[in-house]
């Protein structure tokens, strides 16, 4: 029960429907064209030079069909170093996440319970519904693309906008003729098939994130970035997470089992 109420705590600060409309996208067979690779180039040419990030992430939404707002403390780094905090209005965190090269722990301060040894995608899996590692992380947060092979199908919809296909949908956006083009949705399909609207663009990366998930009431989340510093060195500290003498060990099936999803 005590477990309970501290993921309870934790759920409400990444989980309701965001009650937004979501971006509207174009739909039909558009014009085959040749120049998706070099837009695509063009317009994730800021994220792509982003090495590390840390910022605040004020999180609204729902997780599992409930409710969450919050905000979280999010610290990457290349290759695959990941830090999230949840703090609390009053006393310690609802949880932390620490996670390098593929190694990842959870604490939950208040219940003085850990799981160590993780996959961090399992982790951030099971407390918000985002099955991302720490690349995919940064890649979604700075409205990035991770797909390196050749397009393998463009469409135009006007001078506007972009489908650039392969292993996922890329939908690139020009306010005008003359505006650079940017990343502004990202759509995966498949089992466990999600979508990404990026928008409030401030040096080519935005500043808000939009999650829905193609499975109904997984998630639906809005991720506001603020206090945002780019490229500053994070030491291999940031990512070790702490753990207080006498903490007991939690299993991935217990937090999935009493975890927000789970109810």
């Amino acid at each position: 029960m005590r477990l309970g109420r501290a993921l309870a705590c934790a759920a409400s600060l990444c989980v309701a429907s965001c009650g937004v409309p979501l971006m509207k996208l174009p739909a039909g067979p558009g014009t085959p064209v040749a120049d998706g690779s070099a837009l695509l180039e063009q317009a994730t040419a800021a994220c792509r030079r982003v090495s590390t990030l840390s910022a605040e992430v004020g999180v609204s939404g729902s997780v599992g069909g409930h409710r969450v707002r919050g905000r979280l403390l999010i610290g990457l780094a290349e290759p695959a170093s990941l830090y999230v905090e949840a703090p609390a209005p009053f006393g310690a965190p609802a949880f932390i996440i620490g996670a390098s090269n593929g190694d990842a722990t959870l604490l939950l301060p208040r219940d003085r319970r850990v799981l160590e040894h993780g996959k961090p995608e399992e982790l951030l899996d099971a407390i918000a519904g985002v099955p991302l590692d720490p690349a995919a992380l940064k890649s979604t947060l700075t409205g990035c693309d991770r797909d390196t092979g050749a397009p393998a199908d463009v469409r135009a919809f006007g001078d506007g906008w972009r489908i650039v296909g392969g292993d996922r949908l890329r939908y690139l956006r020009r306010e005008r003729p003359s505006a650079p083009w940017q990343l502004v949705s990202v759509v995966i399909g498949g089992n466990g098939g999600w979508r990404a609207d990026y928008l409030d663009f401030v040096d080519g990366l935005p500043r808000l994130v939009r999650l829905v998930s193609s499975e109904a009431r997984r998630f639906d989340l809005r991720l506001a970035l603020s206090q945002v510093d780019l490229n500053v060195e994070l030491a291999p500290s940031t990512f070790r997470v702490s753990v207080p003498p006498g903490t007991a060990l939690i299993t991935l099936d217990e937090l999935r089992a009493t975890g927000p999803l789970s109810r």
